[in-house]
């Protein structure tokens, strides 16, 4: 009879159940590079240890308040896995976090992702790593960590999914919004979107189904493009334009135009007494709205809450200072437009 214990007897193995830690391994040893190209004062961006350590003294500051957030990317993660394109994805990922804590007045110092799928593909992995490191780089943030999951069972074939983590830090007499420099008659100045950035994809991705249209077919809005390319525009990153008006106290609010459009997010920067009064013909809406105004025959009203509308940030600042901000935008490659301003409740 054989021996149960015999070691010719080949028992399962993390393999066996769809893991595989020399996978793990790999990947780690092939990020190593990226998250080093993000390293900036106060970090050194290694990984391999059990947590991420951020010097906030040799970042600079002085009395700092820590600012952080969470996101994902919604549903353009499926357009990116039926497309093949992944390296722009993590790019998403990363804006969709430092944008919401510049709203907060606030500098990204690090960022962490967390990277789950059912099955890892060193390779697939690495190329949404590098849209991460990217998107670092664009903010200004250290990529100090993250964890990769692989779960079979979880994910059907090469489905995964991104959460993004960003701490960031603000003086405690720059944080925004200031709501006692607020009153009626001030500016609303809107800054140009890359496009849909990472929200409204769901509805996205029925107009497409409905258009009858392939992934990979012409793009009816962008010449050159296929559609796919086109709607995987990654979110614009607003970090090094904007934080220097912030930091010379040009802002007293900011709202960063995710779900719900200009109508939902600008009163969150907003305090009770006073309310957006928007222009909505004060820019020119980008084609792939119009296009997908017509072709879902989607309601105004609709539109303006489910997409950005070519609008990612609005900022509000005082009249006197309307001209300068607008050239300082202008002057750091930015797009903007007054696109209307506060009135009372």
């Amino acid at each position: 009879m054989p021996d149960s214990n015999s070691d010719t007897q080949k028992g399962l193995s993390y393999s066996d159940a769809g893991v595989n830690i020399d996978e793990g391994d790999r990947l780690v040893d092939a990020i190593k590079p990226l998250a080093k190209s993000t390293r900036r004062a106060g970090a050194d961006a290694a990984l391999g240890g059990f947590g991420g350590a951020f010097d906030l003294k040799a970042a600079g500051f002085k009395d700092p308040v820590l600012i952080s957030g969470t996101d994902g990317v919604g549903t353009k993660l499926r357009i990116a896995i039926d497309t093949g394109k992944l390296d722009t994805v993590g790019i998403d990922l990363v804006a969709m976090c430092v944008n919401d804590v510049l709203a907060q007045g606030a500098e990204p110092l690090f960022f962490l992702d967390y990277f789950a799928t059912g099955r890892l593909d060193t390779s697939k992995a690495k190329d949404v790593v590098s849209g991460i490191a990217e998107g670092c780089r664009q903010a200004g943030a250290a990529l100090i960590g993250g964890e990769t999951a692989e779960m079979p069972g979880m994910y059907a074939g090469d489905d995964f999914d991104l959460a993004g983590f960003v701490v960031g830090a603000v003086e405690r007499d720059a944080i925004l919004p200031r709501h006692q420099d607020m009153a009626a008659g001030d500016i609303l100045i809107g800054v140009a979107s890359s496009g849909p950035h990472s929200n409204g994809y769901s509805l996205i991705r029925k107009v497409v189904e409905v258009s009858g249209l392939s992934w990979d077919a012409p793009s009816p809005f962008a010449e050159g493009q296929s559609l796919g390319e086109s709607l995987m525009s990654p979110t614009k990153i607003y970090i090094k334009s904007i934080l220097p008006l912030i930091k010379d106290g040009l802002v007293s609010g900011l709202a960063h135009i995710t779900g719900g459009g200009l109508t939902d997010n600008t009163p969150r920067m907003l305090p009770g007494t006073l309310t957006p009064e928007f222009d909505f013909g004060a820019w020119p809406r980008p084609d792939v709205f119009k296009w997908l105004k017509e072709t879902g025959q989607i309601a105004e009203e609709e539109m303006r809450r489910a997409f950005n509308c070519g609008i990612g940030l609005v900022i509000c600042v005082k009249p006197d200072n309307e001209a300068k901000v607008l050239s300082a935008l202008k002057e750091s490659g930015e797009t903007a437009w007054t696109i209307g301003t506060l009135k009372a409740t």
